[in-house]
């Protein structure tokens, strides 16, 4: 999908999260990235291949 240079991280990276949103959609708490990646508001993604990423965020807790 990436057409543009430098060219966005393949989905397999572990950086795909880096690649270029083209599409969001803020009201369902999802954005397209450049790499075909679903990427879901609590950090949780979908690849192309159907692969689920569990969310990942950085969990703070009260000391």
């Amino acid at each position: 999908m990436c057409r543009h240079e430098p060219r966005c991280p393949a989905a397999d990276s572990p950086d795909r999260d880096a690649a270029r949103v083209i599409a969001a959609v803020p009201e369902q708490g999802w954005s397209l990235l450049c790499n075909a990646v679903l990427l879901f508001e609590d950090t949780g993604e979908l690849l192309p291949d159907g692969q689920v990423i569990a969310p990942h965020r950085t969990v703070v807790t009260a000391a």
